[in-house]
């Protein structure tokens, strides 16, 4: 009677913690390390294909320029014979402004022109490969998403 007991309090017990976990549980992804990330940006220049400020498309303002994300942490971005300079760096927290998901942050940082302080941020990597690379900046809302997209040349 005991070993009855003993199994049918083990079937409920798997009947319970098997019907208590829902398909929808979110997973943290697989943290990437930053020193791979880094590698990718730094080889090679990259320019932007697609940049959109909350809802609008702004692209257009970075057309024709080349990024190259140097050592140091300076960035700079070329037309011509202008250049302008920037920082950048890629750091792994888990500040409170991260998603537990994503605590990798792409940091960018321009003081001009004003077109360039739009991409200023703290970007969370959407995704990356060997030639581009997706990063994306919630502010809020939904209608406060900003989209980045840095391909390489």
């Amino acid at each position: 009677m005991k070993k009855f007991n003993y199994y049918c309090g083990a079937v409920v017990l798997f009947i319970f913690t098997t019907l208590s976990c829902s398909s929808d549980d979110k997973k943290a992804a697989p943290v990437e390390d930053t020193t791979a990330i880094v590698n990718t940006v730094s080889q090679g220049t990259w320019r932007v294909t697609n940049y959109i400020d909350h809802t609008l498309n702004q692209t257009d303002h970075f057309t024709g320029y080349i990024f190259t994300f140097g050592s140091g942490n300076v960035l700079t971005a070329t037309i011509g014979t202008n250049n302008i300079a920037g920082t950048w760096s890629v750091t792994n927290t888990n500040s409170s402004d991260d998603s537990p998901e994503d605590p990798i942050d792409f940091n960018i940082a321009f003081t001009a022109p004003a077109d360039f302080e739009d991409i200023n941020d703290d970007w969370d990597i959407v995704s990356r490969t060997a030639t581009k690379i997706e990063l994306i900046d919630v502010s809020g809302s939904s209608d406060n998403t900003d989209y980045l997209t840095f391909e390489k040349n």
